[in-house]
């Protein structure tokens, strides 16, 4: 594990954070707050230009889930996870602290991922699981894949945006520990933490299970 594969995971993880948050922040000065599209869009460009600064030397993950799924695939070790959660946590407060400086601690606190009005933990729980497991399916299927290579980081950033285009009403999406706890840490906020852990996790070993199912015994 080199210096350079974890610098490059903490500034892309940094991007990705720093990018979408902003971008929370940028609507709601806008006049509009509950703006999906620019939110959505926002995380899944920051995500695509995280990639294509940074993926070819760390490979990308800025997302503790990531790691995990990949850590079970056998494309990582463990040591090299928790090298990778630390980074990846770093990056995403040091995102909040750069907004900080130009907004305030309500602010920053403002764009931590919240369950939506009405919205039950289990409820949460469920839907922050189950699109981790497809983002990771994704994941782990274009970055083995020949044919999807060339357009893995594309694909990926993509599938980010539908994420977040529909789960922002009910968990707010994080699908990654990092980044809701980032602004969680610098805006002071910890309601629910535990879940926007816990879910994405369950939901990558979930979706590793889907891929290991379905390509295992075939060419991937």
């Amino acid at each position: 594990m080199s210096i350079q594969r974890l610098a490059a995971e903490l500034l892309g993880t940094y991007v990705l954070v720093l990018g979408g948050t902003a971008a929370i922040v940028s609507a709601a000065a806008g006049g509009a707050p509950t703006n999906i599209a620019i939110v959505a869009f926002a995380f899944g460009l920051a995500l695509m230009a995280a990639l294509y600064a940074f993926g070819e030397i760390s490979g990308g993950h800025y997302n503790p889930a990531v790691s995990f799924a990949m850590t079970l695939d056998g494309r990582m070790d463990p040591l090299s996870m928790a090298g990778y959660w630390v980074a990846q946590i770093v990056g995403a407060t040091l995102a909040s602290l750069t907004l900080l400086v130009v907004t305030s601690t309500e602010t920053v606190a403002g764009t931590m991922t919240t369950l939506g009005e009405g919205v039950e933990v289990w409820e949460a729980f469920l839907m922050e699981m189950v699109f981790t497991a497809i983002f990771l399916v994704v994941i782990l299927k274009v970055t083995k894949s020949a044919n999807s290579m060339k357009t893995a980081f594309l694909g990926i950033g993509l599938t980010l945006t539908m994420i977040h285009l529909v789960l922002i009403p009910t968990t707010g999406t994080s699908v990654n520990p990092a980044r809701s706890l980032g602004p969680g840490i610098v805006g002071g906020v910890w309601t629910d933490q535990w879940l926007y852990w816990i879910a994405p996790l369950a939901g990558a070993a979930l979706g590793w299970g889907i891929y290991k199912l379905v390509t295992t015994g075939d060419a991937e």
